[in-house]
């Protein structure tokens, strides 16, 4: 996530109710065995590498090439997309669920990179090992949703967004339009924040989140747009939601290992967002 402080991305926004789907399929839960291993991988990624996965090192390889192959065996369509940014190569991963109405497109997405200083898994390890959980699941239900499920991993975030501004910049008007929705996922299991800040910006999908949390007695916080991936979409007229649990400590530090993370608001995050695919998208 890009540094600022908390004030300024505090905002109030009216939100959309969205209907669930008739006969919706049964919403799986994961468990913190399905997302710490994850974490745990990104930390070693990062050890072996200079203590970071930052834009442009080895570390940001490793880890594109570690989610990469757990998509390609669960049976999404993969593709990297390669950018330059300060005079290094950087790279978004893009995944594709196959089926769903392609003129409607429900766009997950979380940063991949860390800062140069540290290790990065509060920020963004969590959200990366949340819409992957989230992705595995979708393959392991065998999911058959009515609009077309895409999800991507960002390149440089941490220096300004540029990744996911790449992406952007390069689709049509016409290829935009058919994203129904991104939902960003930035910090999801940060210590010591159990609070849910959720993105108010006019996406129907904000309501769903705010009814998972509440049905769970979980408190939300709303935010406006600003400090990660989304804005990159909505400057382009994209509707966006998604969450953050909080900034917490260690942001942008070396001490930002597992250690930082706290395991049960992962497992929250992440269920919150298996909710949000199979009621969003049609399932």
């Amino acid at each position: 996530m890009r540094s600022r402080t908390l004030a300024a991305v505090l905002a109030a926004s009216a939100a959309l109710t969205w209907a669930p789907a008739a006969h919706a399929a049964e919403t799986p839960v994961v468990s913190t065995a399905d997302v710490l291993p994850h974490l745990q991988e990104f930390q070693r990624i990062a050890d072996r590498n200079g203590g970071n996965r930052a834009h442009g090192t080895r570390g940001y390889q490793e880890s594109l090439d570690y989610v990469k192959e757990r998509l390609d065996a669960a049976g999404f369509r993969t593709s990297v997309e390669e950018f330059e940014h300060d005079g290094a190569k950087g790279y978004n991963l893009i995944a594709d669920w196959p089926g769903g109405d392609e003129n409607q497109v429900v766009l997950l997405g979380a940063h991949l990179d860390s800062v140069p200083a540290g290790p990065g898994i509060s920020d963004n390890a969590t959200g990366s090992a949340a819409i992957l959980a989230t992705a595995l699941a979708v393959s392991e239900a065998h999911l058959a949703p009515a609009k077309h499920l895409r999800f991507a991993w960002w390149g440089a975030e941490e220096p300004g967004l540029i990744g996911s501004a790449k992406y952007v910049a390069a689709r049509t008007p016409e290829e935009l339009a058919k994203i129904a929705v991104y939902l960003n996922f930035d910090m999801t299991g940060s210590k010591g924040d159990r609070q849910w800040l959720v993105i108010h910006a006019g996406a129907p999908a904000t309501d769903v989140f705010e009814r998972h949390f509440a049905d769970r007695g979980i408190p939300t916080f709303d935010i406006g747009v600003g400090g990660s991936d989304h804005e990159s979409f909505d400057a382009a007229g994209v509707p966006v939601s998604g969450f953050t649990n909080g900034i917490g400590a260690c942001i942008h530090d070396a001490c930002d290992t597992i250690d930082n993370v706290d395991p049960e608001a992962e497992v929250i995050s992440t269920n919150a967002i298996i909710q949000a695919v199979w009621s969003v998208a049609g399932a």
